[in-house]
């Protein structure tokens, strides 16, 4: 099969080529699944599914569940089917949560029990609702359990595959979409660069609702032929069980993963592993160093914008705390988005400090040929990303003299919190409704690893005043845990009271005055440490401690950006 003049081949395709492997090919809790049990169970899934869409072109089916092995099923079956998964991500809440059902046109949503309370209440109106974990779903099934993987007529490498959404810098978020064609495509460029084998084992423990974890580990493991070992939820105490359970040799990971496995207590054989290699973004030099010292484990740290539009591969000759170059045959440079001249090259201190950052640090564009294949539904949102000609990531970079990428942050009001990319906007029209702000503003602050942290500036009605006085921490908490629309990732971690919110002369909030001074600002500050639920006063030994964490990681620059 052909796809933008080149021969590439199908997830229907690779799905089909494990009919008759008896290996060992999906493993979770107690269960184990052949690859030839995997594939008779998506076609099973997909035998159904033509029964209940009959006739609907390419249907898109939302995918609700935790890590188990319905989720990989269900992939499997859709490429078959010539279907689309849209992941649905299980943080959503609420009216935003139906959105992102009904905005994909899912006909049918695949959930579990512990999921369903989600759905209690919302107007979801023509979708059907499976339960895996039920009887019903099991006597749904199996009428089709003898049939055998058979790829629907309609599939070509530019068959849909996935819709996973990715927040934007306002609005709701959008719904990328990734073909079947590009998915094989990916999963054969990480085997060819890590050298994946048939016997190799991936552990995915990041959600299956994101890129990272489809694209990044169940892509080359099926495209390899290797087996796929499943958690249901990421769990920091049971990492190291669970590879040495399933005899795992690759994971994926985001940043913060990493440090939370870092921040269980040492054991004597942590290094007691098969483990050869981690992939993923945003860990952090430091914290990537301190895995492999402990662990024995190197850890690649790899730049893909979610849509496919750039990608940066580290090589060996990369330095620590840059991602790599760009991809060879591509075109990225970092660039002023309001000049569009290419970016000077990073200056550094002795120590390594970026002495040049307002002018080395610029977005990230690819002028190149790219793969992005635009939102579902979104043209306003495919002409944002695609602009004058050019591929543009949202990303904030700088490069040496040497041609290595750095990465640096958000532009605009995006937010990346634990690789998650957030609206401000959105996330401000929730803390909006607290009667003790007559305005909000929220904005990233950097992360002291990587990414970002949320951070929201309060102005109290008039009369109340801006000193630590007229904020309530205790209720404002309460107000947070009775929004049902607010995601586990859009807590604030720093929340500034301030006597009036600073605007421009058209009533626009200076953000980019917010986001330089961060949590360093002379209005009150109230904070949540890491693990602790409870808002409590920043005060002068807890910035110290904070900036001091920074430096460690050498992520100071990044302050009072």
């Amino acid at each position: 099969m052909r796809s933008n003049g080149s021969i590439t081949r199908t997830v229907a395709e690779l799905v089909r080529e494990r009919w008759g492997d008896h290996r060992p090919g999906l493993r979770f809790e107690d269960r184990t699944l052949t690859h030839h049990e995997v594939a008779a169970g998506a076609a099973a899934r997909a035998a159904l599914l033509a029964d209940l869409l009959p006739g609907r072109g390419e249907p898109h089916i939302g995918v609700l569940l935790d890590n188990t092995p319905e989720y990989p099923l269900w992939l499997s079956a859709a490429a078959l089917a010539g279907a689309a998964v849209a992941g649905i991500n299980p943080t959503r809440r609420g009216a935003e949560l139906a959105r992102d059902i009904l905005h994909t046109d899912c006909r049918i949503v695949v959930t579990e029990r512990a999921h369903l309370p989600l759905l209690d209440g919302l107007e979801l109106p023509g979708v059907r609702v499976l339960v895996t974990d039920t009887a019903a779903y099991g006597e749904l099934l199996a009428p089709y359990r003898s049939a055998a993987p058979r790829i629907a007529r309609t599939v070509t490498p530019e068959s849909r595959m996935l819709l996973y959404f990715t927040s934007g810098s306002t609005g709701a978020p959008k719904a990328a979409i990734c073909s079947q064609g590009r998915l094989a495509a990916a999963g054969q460029s990480l085997v060819d660069h890590f050298g994946v084998k048939s016997d190799d084992t991936h552990y995915i423990c990041m959600p299956m609702f994101h890129g990272n974890a489809v694209i990044a580990d169940w892509a080359p493991a099926l495209v390899a032929g290797a087996g796929v070992a499943l958690r249901r939820r990421f769990s920091a105490g049971h990492f190291l069980d669970d590879v040495r359970e399933f005899g795992a040799t690759y994971f994926t990971y985001v940043g913060r993963a990493v440090q939370y496995i870092l921040a269980t207590p040492p054991r004597s054989d942590d290094r007691d592993n098969q483990l050869r290699m981690g992939f993923g973004t945003e860990a952090g030099a430091v914290d990537a160093a301190r895995f492999e010292e402990r662990f024995g484990v190197r850890l690649v740290e790899g730049y893909g914008s979610s849509e496919g539009g750039a990608a940066v591969q580290r090589t060996p000759d990369t330095p620590a705390a840059a991602i790599g170059r760009g991809v060879p045959g591509g075109d990225l440079a970092v660039v002023d988005p309001d000049t569009r001249a290419e970016c000077p090259a990073a200056e550094f201190a002795a120590d390594g400090r970026l002495l040049n950052g307002d002018a080395a640090i610029g977005e990230l564009v690819n002028r190149g040929h790219n793969p992005f294949e635009g939102y579902w539904r979104n043209a306003a949102a495919d002409a944002e990303r695609l602009r004058d000609g050019w591929y543009w990531t949202g990303d904030l970079f700088y490069r040496d003299a040497d041609g290595f990428l750095y990465f640096a942050g958000r532009t605009d009001d995006r937010l990346r919190v634990d690789s998650e990319n957030l609206a401000a906007a959105m996330i401000e029209n929730i803390l909006a409704r607290y009667g003790g702000a007559a305005a909000v503003a929220v904005y990233a602050v950097p992360d002291p690893v990587a990414g970002d942290q949320v951070m929201a500036a309060i102005a109290p009605p008039p009369g109340a005043g801006g000193g630590p006085g007229s904020f309530d921490p205790l209720d404002f908490a309460e107000f947070l845990l009775s929004q049902a629309d607010l995601g586990t990732k859009m807590t604030p971690r720093f929340v500034r009271v301030v006597e009036r919110m600073p605007v421009t002369a058209t009533n626009k909030v200076r953000r980019a005055e917010l986001r330089k001074a961060g949590f360093r600002c002379p209005d009150p500050v109230w904070w949540r440490p890491a693990g602790e639920g409870a808002y409590r006063r920043l005060e002068g030994v807890d910035v110290e401690r904070l900036v001091g964490e920074y430096r460690e990681r050498g992520r100071e620059e990044l302050l009072g950006r």
